[in-house]
Parts: structure tokens; sequence; C-alpha cells
């Protein structure tokens, strides 16, 4: 039995598109951010939603043209360790969480986020 709804909050995505369909910009706002600004700007965003009735994930992978590589690399790391710190929140699965923590290691050590270790 779900609980009753007390609350809502909004999270707006705009993307900014160039002739060719490619984003030039993305902002995002949410409604639970009263002192906010205005919209935030950001160079990519990944939204991965879980379809309660086909099981499936949808997924929205999007990124400005002047994102970098090296740039990319970073979102991507840290992307990785959250998702394993989510999958452990979510599980209490410490096995698989470390594992896909080696990886996210792995990862940063060979994109050079992770400095390498000095050799004595």
């Amino acid at each position: 039995m779900q609980k009753p709804i007390v609350k809502k909050s909004t999270i707006e995505i705009e993307i900014g598109l160039n002739a060719d369909k490619h984003p030039e910009t993305i902002h995002w706002k949410t409604s639970d951010d009263p002192g906010s600004v205005g919209p935030q700007e950001c160079k990519a965003m990944l939204l991965s939603l879980f379809d309660k009735s086909h099981l499936d994930t949808l997924k929205i992978d999007l990124w400005t043209t002047e994102m970098q590589v090296a740039e990319m690399d970073r979102f991507m790391f840290h992307t990785l360790r959250s998702l394993a710190d989510t999958y452990y929140k979510a599980t209490n699965n410490l096995t698989l969480c470390n594992d896909m923590q080696a990886f996210v290691d792995y990862f940063g050590k060979q994109t050079g986020i992770i400095p390498p270790e000095d050799k004595q």
C-alpha cells in the first residue's frame, strides 16, 4: 500500500539545440530550491527511469558540443562512483558494491583522474 502524497516537486530540463539538433546548452532547475537564482547550466546529463509496467530502463544521455573528453571522463567517473553507492544503499550488497568500486578505481586510474601511485 502506497503512502499518501504530501508534497510534489518538479525538475525542469531545457535543452538548446543547434541546427544539426545537437545540444548546445543544457539548463535545469527544481521547485525545491527556492533560493535559486534561476536555471543552472551544465554540460552533460544522464537520466534513467525504470518503467514500472515493462520492467525496463528508459534513458536519455546528452552532452553539449563544448564538452571535452577529459570532462566526460570525470563525469563518468563521478557517475559510476555514485551508481555504486546508490546500488549499495538500495540493496545492502557490499560484495557487488565493492566490485563496482574496484572498476571505478580502475576507470579513474586509466583516465588519469586518480593519479598513479608513486613506485619506490
